[in-house]
């Protein structure tokens, strides 16, 4: 497997943050584990943010502190994933949402990216002090289901959430 990187939002990937939301915006797809880098056009004020949203201080009221990393291929330096943990619940993540979402880009996609970058951060969700995550994935969405086992995840139970009129598998992974 290839080598990558699990880091924080930096200004060195401005430009390839941009990228990377532009290939969503086209693909008319979600970005899950992205924050708020769907209402962003500009990539350093989300920089910002994903850094303030780290901080209990500073994170909005409706939200909780989480931690937001970028999945980088090292041999070409390449944005391929991105990958956001909460460090705690509110009602809707508890219901739904769980401690971890992730994505890959679309043109990097089937090549197990995502369970690489899933697994590189339960270490971290260690030090921060969790014994296990929970992860949610839409039923039906074959390949986020695979990662989740993948990564030692156990299959809990499935909820409808209203709001996007969607049925979540809930999964729970021990660390």
């Amino acid at each position: 497997m290839e080598e990558f990187l699990l880091i924080r939002p930096t200004g060195a990937y401005a430009t390839q943050i941009a990228a990377y939301r532009q290939e969503f915006l086209v693909a008319g797809d979600s970005m899950d584990g992205t924050g708020p880098l769907r209402r962003m056009e500009d990539p350093e004020a989300y920089i910002k943010v994903c850094a303030d949203y780290e901080d209990p201080k500073k994170v909005p009221p409706h939200l909780v502190p989480a931690t937001q990393f970028l999945f980088i291929r090292k041999r070409d330096n390449r944005l391929v994933g991105t990958l956001q943990v909460r460090h705690r619940f509110n009602d809707y993540l508890e219901k739904y949402g769980g401690h971890i979402g992730y994505s890959v880009r679309p043109s990097e996609r089937r090549k197990g990216y995502a369970r690489e970058m899933l697994k590189a951060a339960l270490p971290f969700c260690r030090e921060i002090g969790l014994d296990k995550v929970l992860i949610t994935c839409i039923d039906g969405n074959i390949g986020s289901e695979k990662t989740i086992l993948a990564n030692g995840g156990i299959y809990e139970s499935t909820v409808h959430e209203p709001n996007n009129n969607e049925d979540l598998k809930r999964f729970w992974i021990t660390l």
